[in-house]
This record gives C-alpha cells, sequence and structure tokens, in this order.
C-alpha cells in the first residue's frame, strides 16, 4: 500500500525506548508523530517534551480505534506484543514490535500471516544491529580481516541485583534468555548465515530469589557447517567476558566492555581489538553509523517497497531459537532442533 503523505506514527507505551521512537519520528522526513498513548499521564507529558502535536491517549483500544493511524510502535511488554500487534493488524494498522516479536514461534506466524493477509507491515526494531560496535564488527568480518568465523560468542551483564521491573519476570519478558537475547541472537545470525543444526540452553536460578528470570543463562547455537555461537545473559558473573570474542582462521576480534560506561556497561559501544599471530593488537576504530537509519528505511519501504535490513522472518527465527533454547534447558541443555523458515519460505513485508 503506497503512502504518499506523512506515515502518522502512534506510540503505544512511552518510556525510555518509547523516548527513543519519538526522537527518531521528529528527525525522519515522511514520519509524523499523531498519538501517543499510556497509562500514565505524566508519560504522555513526557512525550510532549518533544512534540505537541499530537492527540493523548490512556486506553490503547481507544488509540487504535481513533483513525489517527497508519502505524503503530508496541513497546509493550513482551507478553502482549502479540495481542497489541493483532490488533493493530486487523485494523489496517502498519506494525512495528519492540524485542522480541511475541513469546512463541506460533504467535509470530500468526501475525506474519495476517500482515501479509492484510498487505501490511509487520517488523521488530533490532535496534542492535545498528549499534557502532556492532556495525563494526561486521564489516571487519565481512571484510576477511580474520578469515572464515567458526566461534562467536557474546556476553551481557555482570555480577549485581536485578531490576524489580517486568525484565525480571519470567512470564512478562519471556525469561532472561528472552530479554537479551532477542539483542544478541539476532546479531549472531546476521553474521553467521549458515543452517542452524541444533541449539542448547541453561538456566541457572541460585541467587536472586525476587526475580523469576534466570540468574545466568547461556544459549549454544551450532551451525551445520560446525560453527559455533553463544550467548550468555548474567547476573551472577563477578569476572564479566567480553561482549564480542569472535575468532577466525586468520586472527580474532575481541570486544571489551567500556569501563568508562561502569555499572552500566551496556550504555557505551565496545572497545573492538583486531588480534592476529605475531602482531601487535590493533585497536579498531568505530565506523561512524547514521542516525534513524531503521526508520527511515521505514518510510522508503512504505512509499516503495525497498527492501528493509530487518525482515520480519529474522525477528521471527530469533524467537525460535530462544525457545528452543528454553526447551533444552528445561532437559539440563539436551539439543533442540528450532524450527526455523527461511526468507524464501515466506513473503513478508
Amino acid at each position: 500500500m503506497p503512502v504518499q503523505a506523512d506515515v502518522r506514527v502512534g506510540l503505544l507505551a512511552y518510556g525510555a525506548i518509547g523516548y527513543e521512537h519519538n526522537l527518531a519520528v521528529q528527525n525522519t522526513d515522511g514520519l509524523r508523530l499523531a498519538a501517543v498513548c499510556d497509562s500514565k499521564p505524566e508519560r504522555i507529558a513526557a512525550a510532549r517534551e518533544l512534540a505537541t502535536d499530537f492527540t493523548g491517549f490512556a486506553d490503547a483500544t481507544a488509540m487504535l480505534d481513533s483513525g489517527l493511524l497508519d502505524l503503530v510502535v508496541i513497546s509493550t511488554p513482551p507478553n502482549s506484543h502479540y495481542r497489541w500487534a493483532k490488533e493493530s493488524l486487523m485494523r489496517g494498522i502498519h506494525v512495528v514490535l519492540e524485542k522480541p516479536m511475541a513469546l512463541t514461534t506460533a504467535e509470530c506466524d500468526e501475525l506474519m500471516s495476517l500482515a501479509r493477509e492484510m498487505n501490511l507491515l509487520l517488523v521488530v526494531y533490532q535496534n542492535r544491529r545498528f549499534d557502532p560496535d556492532f556495525v563494526t564488527l561486521r564489516s571487519a568480518i565481512a571484510s576477511g580481516a580474520i578469515g572464515d568465523v567458526y566461534q562467536f560468542d557474546t556476553f551481557v551483564g555482570g555480577y549485581s541485583r536485578p531490576c524489580d521491573y517486568w525484565h525480571s519476570d519470567a512470564a512478562v519478558s519471556g525469561g532472561a534468555i528472552f530479554d537479551w537475547g532477542s539483542h544478541f541472537i539476532d546479531q549472531i545470525l546476521n553474521v553467521i548465515t549458515d543452517d542452524v543444526a541444533h541449539v542448547s540452553g541453561q538456566n541457572h536460578k541460585r541467587v536472586w530469589t525476587h526475580a523469576t528470570n534466570a540468574d545466568h543463562a547461556q544459549v549454544t547455537i551450532t551451525f551445520a557447517t560446525g560453527k559455533q555461537a553463544t550467548f550468555i545473559h548474567s547476573d551472577l558473573a563477578a569476572a564479566r567476558k567480553p561482549k564480542f570474542y569472535v575468532l577466525g582462521t586468520a586472527g580474532a576480534i575481541v570486544g571489551d566492555w567500556n569501563p568508562l560506561a561502569e555499572p552500566a556497561v551496556a550504555d557505551l559501544p565496545a572497545i573492538l581489538t583486531l588480534h592476529r599471530e605475531n602482531a601487535a593488537a590493533e585497536r579498531i576504530e568505530l565506523e561512524p553509523v547514521a542516525e534513524y537509519e531503521f526508520h527511515r528505511s521505514i518510510v522508503a519501504h512504505l512509499a516503495s517497497g525497498a527492501p528493509m535490513a530487518v525482515n520480519a522472518v529474522q525477528s521471527r527465527n530469533v524467537v525460535a531459537i530462544m525457545q528452543a533454547a528454553e526447551q533444552s534447558a528445561l532437559n539440563n541443555a539436551i539439543p533442540v532442533v528450532p524450527q526455523l523458515l527461511s526468507v524464501y519460505d515466506v513473503t513478508a513485508r
């Protein structure tokens, strides 16, 4: 469905990520903020610090029924993504979802089928694809700087008490694997595109009894070519692993957490270092990354059908791998074969 005028955007839930989307809308030609919905009036007021010409709502259904929207950005907790995406698509509204797309592949598949039927955009905001450290890492790998990558390890966390918000509630967030895995597993699959053979997962619940998420979670992805990748999310790691530890046949790249970001180490890009045999370690300068690239791609896609770097199948497959990892963790890390789709299996907007 070609879009000629500005795309009228609604923000469903307005927290920190809602602010990020609001800022992007204000700085992206072709997007216009039309509505913001949040149950807390102070959050609607916060949205007006960036933009004033929109309608505020306290009820999500009322916003979706208002006729004001072409596209909605859903930033509600993960266990409600499926519901609100379905409600939006059924009303003919394009959908941008926060991570993860949903908590099961069945829900993802239903949403994708509905989006195809309605000829609507359904896409997940995989914002970590556009982080300078990951963009630089991916470019270095693609250039052949370390040869053929066969091991790709990722880590996030430290040793600290998890928060008391929904992020730490497995019934809402999907669990520790889903919380950050939605970011890092997407990055892994964006670098290693080989077929996945099987997935194993392990959850440890040992210290933090106030939260239902695992205290320490690990996912291992084994590819049909024998390559492997791991993702660890830990609140029990007194000594942190690097954010990225990538081994290739001709070298390695390590992404160390920036000490200037303590204690919120995830807030700054990793410090990337290139290692080769018989050579001193070499700091890799981060590539410049244009702001709001994802949001500009939405405009181009809706206006002319231009392909987006992120598509629904990719985000659905991330859910499939996380779901398989959780299933594996229930059986002491016995491998599980995830049910993945090829981007050629379905025609996704």
